[in-house]
């Protein structure tokens, strides 16, 4: 159990709201609900959940819309998403806005539940595939702290969602090797299958916040038909040429 965490449900139908509801607090979470985005918006900024699992299909704003603005005011907590199987665009959408997590509808109650704990570890725990390494993790002007779960460039904060922050920490601590998405769903969202596409669009987002020119990317470097691999050092070498 989780005791004493609070989780915001946004969901438009009663029927899927009431039961998300019900299991989540069998497991020992404190529940809010919503059925709009308009009122899920207005409770993620003023009740602080722990975790807010958003539905995509909202009347008036949707769940990109409420993701989307909740960071742009940097309002940066957990978010799992529920989509529909087949909306993958959206899904794509919802991931590239902030989201760290989503399942697909229909969906198990129980698989929702256990989506909600790991992520919820994660937060208290320190990313899934990073065991045991030095605290504070420092490449030139970056500097990330495993402890605090900060992030500084230059001294100066910057924020990351969670699952950008335990992929920044993974590939800080395995500098200079080669993970290919598979081994990313793996070690950072404890995965063992997903959609690739969820490991892309994250070095998209993570490249966007820590590299001097994200198109061309000096840290995270991409090894065409295997993966990703961190640089250390990397910005010093960009900012030379």
């Amino acid at each position: 159990m989780d005791e004493g965490t609070h989780v915001l449900v946004v969901e438009d139908d009663p029927a899927v709201r009431d039961v998300v509801r019900r299991y989540l607090e069998r497991d020992g979470h404190r529940v809010s609900t919503a059925a709009d985005g308009e009122t899920g918006l207005l409770l993620a900024r003023t009740e602080s959940p722990d975790l807010v699992v958003l539905d995509l299909m909202l009347g008036g704003i949707d769940g990109v819309e409420v993701c989307r603005r909740l960071r742009a005011e940097q309002v940066y907590v957990p978010v799992v998403m529920l989509t529909a199987l087949a909306d993958e665009d959206h899904r794509i959408t919802g991931l590239s806005v902030g989201a760290d997590d989503y399942v697909t509808k229909p969906f198990s109650v129980k698989e929702l539940a256990l989506r909600v704990q790991a992520v919820l570890r994660r937060v208290r725990g320190g990313p899934v595939g990073v065991t045991a390494p030095a605290p504070t993790l420092r490449d030139g002007d970056l500097e990330l702290d495993r402890v605090a779960r900060e992030v500084r460039t230059a001294g100066a904060p910057l924020a990351l969602t969670l699952r950008e922050f335990d992929l920044l920490a993974f590939f800080l601590a395995h500098p200079g090797q080669v993970f290919s998405r598979t081994d990313l769903l793996a070690e950072v969202w404890g995965w063992e299958f997903g959609d690739h596409s969820t490991v892309t669009v994250h070095v998209k987002r993570l490249r966007h916040k820590i590299e001097p020119d994200p198109a061309n990317p000096a840290r995270i470097v991409t090894v065409y038909g295997l993966g990703y691999r961190y640089d250390l050092g990397g910005s010093d070498r960009a900012d030379r040429v």
